[in-house]
């Protein structure tokens, strides 16, 4: 499996869909329009999201109308307006902006759910790490405890990781269904950087004597990593602020219980906010 999407033009189509692209369980879109100019998405048997990452635009979602989705100019300038567009066998979206762009992140859903609409100020932020442990990131939790009960297994957010900071740290997995210690879920990471020449790298292993060989590679503004199993701490490079968008898809269930790795456990008591960041995700 090629775990790394290089960044790329997509033409709106997807970058990642159940059952193709090394994914079974995850979908996952940009759309960049142009005002005036609308992309409708079908995409069967899926529960999705729409956030608005630049710009504005109206979100269709079955027989209901989303208008003026979007409060930010770029994903710096805080916290997302969204979509939660539920199982709607039509999505449509129209930008009212030019530079429009909307990440679009789905998941296998077999129930049915209703559209609903996440303002900025429904997004629930958690602050992790420190920069004395070379940690700091803040996760803004799009879909998470907020659509308790009105989604599926579908969890999104944004995660802000400071220059030369780790995040996915310490390193943990969830790609076993046995809980209470973990639980198996799928993701996807989509990186930005500020500024744009910035990069990081992104680790995938999986315990010692795991069988496959460990992957580490150097991401880019605009690359996609699929995360299907293992260990996968990400770090990014000094003197570049860095952006996850982040698509977690359970395979059995909503909450996430991450397994940290045994040599690396005793670094859960001296970065500040893991137990924080555990009990937003559940």
């Amino acid at each position: 499996m090629t775990n790394l999407i290089r960044a790329r033009d997509n033409r709106n189509q997807p970058i990642a869909t159940p059952g193709r692209d090394g994914v079974t369980l995850s979908y996952f879109n940009l759309l960049r329009l142009a005002a005036g100019e609308s992309r409708t998405l079908t995409v069967p048997g899926c529960e999705l999201l729409g956030v608005v990452l630049s710009g504005r635009a109206e979100i269709a979602a079955g027989a209901q109308v989303f208008k003026n989705v979007g409060r930010r100019a770029n994903i710096w300038a805080g916290p997302a307006d969204s979509v939660y567009c539920g199982t709607s066998r039509r999505v449509t979206v129209r930008a009212l902006r030019d530079g429009t762009e909307v990440a679009v992140a789905g998941g296998r859903c077999e129930q049915p759910f209703a559209p609903f609409r996440i303002t900025p100020a429904e997004v629930d932020m958690v602050d992790i790490g420190s920069p004395a442990t070379h940690s700091r990131r803040r996760i803004f939790h799009i879909l998470g405890q907020n659509a308790a009960g009105r989604a599926g297994r579908l969890l999104v957010s944004e995660l802000y990781g400071d220059e030369g900071c780790w995040s996915g740290y310490p390193p943990h997995k969830h790609d076993t269904e046995r809980p209470p210690q973990e639980t198996d879920f799928e993701e996807i990471y989509h990186y930005r950087y500020r500024p744009e020449s910035g990069f990081g790298a992104q680790f995938l292993y999986d315990s010692e004597g795991g069988g496959r060989a460990p992957k580490v590679v150097m991401t880019r503004h605009g690359d996609t990593f699929l995360v299907d199993h293992g260990y996968h701490p990400t770090v990014r490079a000094p003197g570049h602020e860095g952006y996850v968008f982040t698509i977690l898809v359970g395979r059995h269930q909503r909450s996430l219980v991450q397994y940290f790795e045994p040599p690396h456990r005793h670094l859960m008591a001296k970065i500040p906010g893991i137990q924080a960041m555990r009990d937003k995700f559940k």
